[in-house]
């Protein structure tokens, strides 16, 4: 396999990097890998071990990433390498996303073979979804680019947690992104996700002021972040931030990975955010997984 050097990293004088991707900011021995698990240092350069390596593909309607409001009705083509800069106690997808590159099933699928099979399959665009697609951020440039270069639009399903310097070079080539707004508390983006809200917040205001069509995902997990007065502070947040046409979709906790003994959300937790949300001058709000 040919390695694929990574961008946004330092060399450091021990022979470490220091990654410079998202904010966790791994310093990286020689041999180690980073949070993500897919960023590795190699002899004291930072490679990508997923680089056209996807684990996952599919053909996806587009309202499964969810997206109600951006070409309703197509399809496209779902791709996913290992890796996220997450640690999820409830991820769906932790089977590929809290993995090690080697430990899963991959394809050996350049750039230009994602979007020959794209254009094969009469998909018009193609979803970097199910993982963290930022954390491969060179090999989803990489398919965009060329996927603009032949008339396909790219989609990005992510939990928004970068560094400003690459979103902003990843932007001119997205058309759409559904982001997961997993709570409006930092302290439970610390103890759930591993995270911060700032950054997550950050990401969606510089997506939505550059024009790219995107969509929120709201996970309500019973006793964890379901609290309706945070809810509602959400979505006053995304109104004071002209969000009020942003399509915002609250979604049904089922038990999962090391959640599994969290019950359901009930249907009436849904439809009271939902409530709130209009009440709140929101336009299109969703409810899924139910």
């Amino acid at each position: 396999m040919e390695v694929h050097e990574c961008k946004y990293y330092q060399r450091l004088d021990d022979g470490s990097v220091e990654c410079q991707l998202c904010p966790h900011h791994c310093h990286i021995a020689v041999g180690k890998a980073g949070r993500c698990r897919s960023r590795h240092n190699k002899q004291g350069t930072l490679v990508s071990e997923v680089y056209a390596r996807p684990c996952a593909l599919a053909i996806d309607p587009v309202e499964k990433k969810p997206l109600y409001h951006f070409h309703p009705g197509t399809k496209c083509l779902s791709l996913a390498c290992t890796g996220c800069n997450f640690r999820c106690l409830n991820c769906q997808n932790h089977d590929i996303s809290q993995a090690k590159p080697d430990d899963v099933g991959h394809y050996m699928l350049p750039p230009e073979q994602v979007v020959k099979l794209c254009i094969e399959k009469n998909c018009p665009g193609i979803a970097y979804t199910y993982t963290e697609p930022l954390t491969y951020i060179e090999y989803v440039e990489d398919i965009a680019r060329m996927a603009h270069e032949n008339g396909l639009w790219n989609i990005l399903v992510t939990a928004g947690y970068v560094c400003k310097e690459p979103l902003n070079d990843l932007l001119p080539l997205i058309d759409a992104a559904n982001i997961d707004l997993k709570s409006f508390s930092d302290d439970i983006y610390q103890k759930v996700s591993g995270g911060r809200l700032a950054t997550v917040l950050d990401t969606i205001l510089t997506m939505h002021e550059a024009g790219i069509w995107i969509e929120l995902t709201n996970l309500i997990i019973p006793g964890i972040n379901d609290d309706l007065d945070m809810i509602r502070r959400m979505c006053r947040w995304m109104r004071d931030n002209n969000m009020e046409e942003t399509p915002l979709h609250f979604s049904r906790f089922f038990p999962q990975y090391r959640m599994s003994d969290v019950q359901p959300t009930p249907i009436s937790t849904l439809k009271e955010a939902r409530q709130i949300a209009l009440d709140e001058g929101l336009k299109h709000v969703y409810l899924g997984n139910v």
